[in-house]
């Protein structure tokens, strides 16, 4: 198991490292110039040649990668180009922002997928599993705005005026100060979630509720509730964490979208502030910590799913 364990974080870390790449070289696609973006296009070109020697844009690409990538390794982040401060200072809140928004999000669809899923698999058939199918699989076709701006006219300004439609916190206040503006963001990622979860939870545990060992256990005489949550649910969790993963990281990345709808002061909207300034430091951090969390969340699932699967840690150990 360690082998495994180890294995699949060198391959994890060699497919970071392929991320840098493609990270830094897009950004060096980016339209436009970093210098004459700060400046303005009144500047002259001496004051342009000059903040480009300061930003090293006229070293060669294989220098200014390397550099970035010493300073990723040692935490350190860069300097931003719009605000000339450290890209860690202009991150920190942010990241703890999103943070209180992905996991709230991530607890939230979790929780109601595998507890939807497993109640339809056990309503097979009835009225019950055709509605919970039904609606999920409707959501499921909705884009994350299409939800968003659904749940802001339902809850926020035509139907249900309940909850602010936009980030109310005042700068340098938590967000979680106000918890209500919390709702619709998470609310939003949740939904967009859960469906997945739902429908694969319900596969799963279908086919797990079908098989020999349950059904022996049932001959047995053992009560329902334990045949379920001693039999059933261990095994059938193990092949959806692989579905729960590929969700909550794509959390990651959906949440600049949601960010942007809300006006949340994550990294989602400062990854969008930042193309708009072009501020390549800033935009090569966020995207490269989104690709980050998408590659750790998916090495621990496959970890999970390795660990409670007895089938697949045999058939991996192999």
């Amino acid at each position: 198991m360690s082998r495994l364990i180890v294995r699949r974080l060198l391959v994890s870390l060699a497919v970071l490292w392929l991320v840098t790449l493609l990270v830094f070289v897009a950004t060096l696609l980016l339209p436009g110039d970093p210098a004459r973006a700060i400046l303005g296009q009144q500047a002259t070109p001496e004051r342009i040649a000059a903040l480009r020697a300061q930003l090293d844009l006229d070293a060669p690409v294989w220098e200014r990668y390397l550099n970035w990538l010493g300073g990723v390794v040692t935490g350190d982040l860069g300097t931003s180009t719009a605000t000339q401060g450290p890209v860690n200072d202009l991150l920190g809140d942010r990241i703890g922002a999103s943070l209180v928004l992905l996991v709230a999000a991530a607890v939230l669809s979790t929780l109601v997928g595998l507890a939807l899923g497993t109640w339809s698999a056990l309503r097979r058939g009835r009225a019950a599993d055709h509605t919970v199918s039904g609606i999920s699989l409707v959501i499921a076709a909705l884009p994350e705005f299409v939800i968003g701006v659904a749940l802001i006219v339902l809850l926020s300004t035509t139907v249900f005026p309940l909850l602010p439609s936009v980030t109310l916190a005042p700068p340098g206040e938590p967000v979680w100060s106000q918890p209500s503006q919390l709702v619709l963001p998470v609310l939003t990622l949740a939904l967009v979630v859960t469906p997945y979860i739902t429908r694969m939870m319900r596969a799963t545990m279908s086919e797990v509720l079908d098989s020999g060992y349950v059904e022996m256990a049932r001959l047995k005489g053992i009560p329902e509730k334990t045949v379920l949550l001693r039999h059933a649910l261990p095994h059938a969790i193990g092949p959806v964490a692989q579905v729960i993963a590929l969700q909550l990281a794509w959390l990651a990345g959906g949440v600049v979208v949601v960010e942007f709808l809300f006006r949340y002061p994550g990294v989602g909207q400062a990854l969008i502030d930042a193309v708009n300034n072009r501020d390549v430091e800033v935009v090569q951090a966020i995207t490269l910590l989104i690709a980050a969390v998408y590659i750790v969340v998916n090495l621990l699932a496959d970890i999970v799913g390795i660990l409670t699967n007895p089938k697949l840690r045999t058939e991996v150990t192999r």
